[in-house]
């Protein structure tokens, strides 16, 4: 499926969809600013769909740990001409940011999805700015901005609080006028949570899916808890673009459970893992496979 989501809720695709990452910034973890400009944002983005990303989702604010704010005009000066180009080539769009200015403006450019990994916490604006355009929504399991989100990683039971806390979220936007059919929820693997974390809530997947009740995006791509998994002998994490298998392992986890959308850097292999996994589930209930 190709072409704007626009006001009717969120798209299906028969199947986990891909979606695949565009970083507009010069300091991203996982590509350190390659695609750092409207051209080649662009293409890089029209190179995911080609190689099997179902929507592309466009950034222009890095959110690794430690990382500082951008300001918003830059921001906008990022991200807008690059949604528009996508979307003007039927490129299913969405886009990754906490303003509610920046997010409309890439709604009238043609993005059909926001991406807020704040839930809507880091601008009282966006709720009311995303009821009004009558989008889907992803809401992130978030507990603060990237530079001191690190100390935040307290949890007695991870699981269960983040199902709380993002139970709690999602009512408040839902109150402030968000219809919940047009809602994702987001477990923000790598946010507030060390690499422990983020393992027991990829073991946990179905159980975020059935106890929230909405469709899960699982956002493991490259993330530091991979790194501390294929870390070498000596303790060292492998690069973030030596970890896309490992990626796409979380990958086929998450479309098992019924994921509605992973977010990947890299799109080839977690692409080929969704549609096998697909198969599979197919097969074992009986219908032709392939």
């Amino acid at each position: 499926m190709h072409g704007r989501i626009g006001p009717v809720g969120l798209p299906e695709w028969g199947r986990c969809a891909v979606m695949g990452v565009v970083n507009v910034t010069p300091d991203s973890f996982s590509d350190g600013g390659r695609w750092f400009g409207t051209a080649v944002a662009v293409k890089r983005g029209l190179d995911l769909v080609g190689g099997g990303a179902d929507l592309v989702d466009v950034g222009g604010e890095s959110t690794r740990p430690g990382a500082l704010r951008v300001d918003e005009a830059e921001e906008r000066r990022r991200v807008i001409p690059v949604v528009r180009e996508l979307a003007g080539e039927g490129v299913v769009v969405s886009v990754d940011t906490m303003r509610a200015s920046v997010a409309e403006a890439a709604v009238e450019a043609g993005a059909g999805l926001v991406n807020d990994v704040s839930g809507g916490l880091a601008d009282p604006a966006m709720i009311p700015m995303v009821a009004q355009a009558r989008v889907p929504f992803v809401v992130m399991h978030w507990r603060g901005f990237s530079e001191d989100m690190n100390s935040r990683a307290v949890y007695s039971d991870v699981t269960g609080e983040v199902v709380d806390e993002l139970r709690r979220r999602v009512d408040a936007v839902v109150a402030g006028g968000v219809e919940p059919d047009r809602l994702v929820v987001d477990p923000g693997l790598g946010f507030a949570k060390n690499a422990q974390h983020d393992l027991e809530l990829v073991a946990r997947l179905g159980r975020l899916r059935s106890e929230l009740g909405l469709p899960l995006l699982v956002a493991a791509s490259r993330k530091r808890f991979l790194g501390r998994v294929l870390a070498h002998e000596d303790g060292a994490p492998p690069p973030a673009r030596e970890r896309d298998a490992a990626t796409a392992a979380v990958t086929a986890l998450a479309a098992r459970e019924g994921a509605w959308a992973v977010r990947v850097h890299e799109v080839g292999a977690s692409a080929d893992a969704v549609r096998v996994v697909r198969a599979v589930e197919r097969a074992a209930s009986g219908e032709e496979a392939v």
